[in-house]
């Protein structure tokens, strides 16, 4: 048990080099090897996710180092929740490449293992400049297979994404740097003792680098006005691999919640850093995700758009900061992102079926298999709405629930009820063009039959399944969301009940 917390890491990260010495061995030995990695880090977090339930906080200290001097992975009830989900989006994405996208490019397989390496390294890591490698990690890994397969769409959303992220990677050294040279310490847990007793001459600096620290999170969650790189980027990758990227904004949430619940609490220096403007950049986030949804004119770039209102309603809860909010971005997070990863998986199986049409919003000769696909897109569309009787549905009941409050009430009521109502209008108008209204002669090659793939049907039962298990999965959020906003049991795990310690201090 000792090891669990490194696993859903290692496996992958095994995998991605074992993949890399196979090269030229044929796409059968690659994807056997691939799915079985998969399985085996899905049986890791699975274990990992038991083992968690209990409320233990597990450490794992690489080369049994103490912190905050060595490495160390960190699982409580949320990091084990998040491996899960990783492993549980990985495995349909994998199958769903492995029918043909895997091999138009090069090591797909393991530029795939490695970024599940570095997302799953993300959420387990308890220190902040681990964290930092870990998102390079999984960046780099995603340059790669967001061309994967070529074309100038491709190549175009490529650089735009690493141009991007190479700066918030610069802001995220200097963050880190300045953090470091205050403090002494980039340890979560330690930095939990130390931020409540920063000397007043170094508050403001220490804020500074608290805040070049979260806007990075919030790049990486896509917030506004730094989210109008995600739909086309999105869009433009392969079917497979969007359905990864549906987890890809969920990590700079989770950074984000973790960094505001552990550290900031009782610090002078995180003191108000979220508010008031987080809130604002929130809903707005919604809106714009909203408005981009209502003018897509492919299905990939709705279930992008859509990625864009999650990050959005998730932040929104994250900035509220109180324990029931927590809980329900805990049980809204797993729902959104399977349902839009299940959209991004429907748009490449519908692209393929239509020809030249591809997923494009526009009528078209009818879909071979459009009965099954046009039910596998009813369940998501229900799903991805919050339309009752879904998982989507109990998901924004819970968070109107708990996030919101004062004047803010009224607002996040209706932004989320406008979006849901706007989002049904945009999935009814895409299943009138795509499978209901008259239809044009075929242009270019057809596919000769549609099927909803085993990939495709994981993803569609994912909804409905979260719902039959809404008192269980409801009851273990709220149980990390308290684990998370208690904090004492994470730092005294990591730390133990915080030694004075010599420190590096800035000349």
């Amino acid at each position: 048990m000792t090891h669990l917390p490194i696993l859903p890491f290692l496996i992958p990260f095994a995998a991605a080099g074992i993949l890399l010495l196979l090269t030229g061995k044929g796409p059968a030995v690659t994807r056997g090897v691939s799915l079985l990695a998969a399985g085996l880090g899905l049986a890791a977090s699975l274990a990992l996710h038991l083992a968690v339930s209990s409320g233990e906080v597990l450490v794992y200290r690489l080369g049994n180092w103490p912190a905050p001097f060595g490495i160390v992975f960190v699982a409580d009830r949320l990091a084990g929740l998040m491996v899960l989900l990783l492993f549980a989006l990985a495995l349909p994405a994998l199958l769903a490449a492995s029918r043909g996208t895997d091999i138009r490019g090069r090591h797909f397989h393991a530029l795939f293992q490695f970024q599940l390496a570095g997302i799953a390294g993300a959420f387990l890591t308890g220190d902040l400049f681990n964290l930092f490698v870990c998102f390079e990690i999984l960046l780099i890994a995603s340059y790669a297979l967001l061309v994967h397969a070529g074309g100038l769409e491709r190549t175009r959303a490529g650089l735009a994404y690493v141009a991007l992220n190479l700066v918030g990677s610069s802001l995220f050294l200097v963050g880190l740097g300045l953090l470091y040279g205050t403090m002494g310490t980039l340890n979560l847990a330690d930095l939990a003792f130390e931020l409540p007793h920063v000397a007043p001459d170094d508050v403001p600096l220490v804020r500074v680098a608290l805040m070049l620290v979260s806007l990075v999170f919030l790049l990486k969650a896509a917030v506004l006005p730094m989210a109008f790189w995600l739909p086309h980027t999105y869009a433009a990758a392969t079917a497979p691999v969007a359905a990864l990227f549906a987890i890809m904004t969920k990590v700079g949430v989770i950074a984000l919640l973790r960094l505001a619940a552990v550290a900031l609490p009782e610090s002078p220096a995180g003191a108000l850093l979220l508010q008031p403007w987080l809130p604002v950049l929130a809903l707005l986030t919604i809106a714009l995700g909203t408005a981009a949804a209502l003018a897509a004119r492919r299905l990939a770039v709705v279930a992008a758009s859509l990625v864009l209102v999650s990050s959005g309603t998730l932040l929104f809860a994250v900035a509220d900061g109180r324990e029931a909010a927590t809980a329900a971005i805990l049980y809204y997070l797993p729902h959104t992102t399977l349902v839009t990863a299940g959209l991004f998986l429907l748009a490449g199986a519908i692209g393929a079926a239509r020809g030249e049409l591809g997923d494009r919003l526009a009528r078209g000769p009818a879909i071979p298999g459009a009965r099954r696909l046009g039910l596998a897109f009813a369940v998501l569309a229900l799903a991805v709405s919050g339309m009752p009787p879904l998982s989507g549905f109990l998901g924004k009941l819970m968070l109107m629930q708990g996030a919101g409050s004062g004047p803010w009430q009224v607002a996040w009521w209706a932004v989320l009820l406008v979006s849901g109502l706007a989002t049904a209008l945009v999935l009814a108008r895409t299943a009138s063009l795509l499978f209901w209204e008259p239809r044009e002669p075929a242009r270019g090659p057809v596919a000769a039959g549609a099927t909803v793939s085993p990939a495709l049907l994981l993803l569609v039962l994912a909804s409905p399944a979260l719902t039959l298990a809404a008192p269980a999965v409801a009851g273990y959020a709220g149980a990390a969301a308290g684990q998370l906003h208690a904090r004492i049991p994470y730092m005294v795990a990591v730390m133990g009940s915080g030694p004075d310690i010599a420190r590096e201090r800035r000349p």
